[in-house]
């Protein structure tokens, strides 16, 4: 199956210039949805994850089945203030100011083999950021998966774990 086939490219969104990958269309095909899944379970086993790090918001749609698949757990890392008690957070630059991703304080024991899980990876910022600070909360981050990457703008670059994409766009 070509999971290319069920996901929409939608142009000038949310700005013009910029053509928008658009996973809905593969979320609401059920036989599309299940291989996209087993393919990344597939690309994951073998780094045996003990939990999955889904980045806000689409990374949890894809980070919490997976999750499910795999038989390990689910964290979500968001954005600064949007998780209750106590947090933790990342700082990181952008090209024109900063961004900060946090995850729970209690989300992570020292140790835990964690994988960091999103729909797509474009530039690497965020993904890295979020591989930053799950290392300083002592994980052991075994890996990254993506449904989508976008291969001309060469964030994988900028992780220095494995990482498997299901789809690449050159970007």
């Amino acid at each position: 199956m070509d999971l290319k086939e069920h996901i929409r490219a939608i142009p000038d969104f949310p700005k013009p210039g910029v053509l928008f990958y658009d996973i809905s269309t593969l979320l609401s095909h059920p036989s599309a949805w299940r291989r996209t899944v087993v393919r990344m379970a597939a690309a994951l086993d073998p780094h045996a994850p003990d939990l999955l790090a889904g980045i806000e918001s689409r990374g949890f749609l894809v980070a919490a089945p997976l999750a499910l698949e795999l038989g390990c757990g689910f964290i979500m890392v968001r954005k600064r203030g949007k998780l209750p008690g106590d947090t933790v957070a990342y700082e990181y630059a952008l090209e024109y100011g900063s961004d900060a991703v946090e995850i729970q304080s209690d989300a992570i024991a020292p140790g835990q083999r964690v994988a960091v899980i999103d729909d797509l990876l474009a530039t690497g910022g965020t993904a890295a950021a979020t591989v930053a600070l799950l290392r300083q909360r002592q994980a052991e981050v075994v890996g990254c998966a993506f449904i989508i990457e976008l291969a001309g703008l060469n964030g994988r670059a900028k992780l220095d774990v494995p990482v498997s994409s299901l789809v690449s766009y050159a970007g």
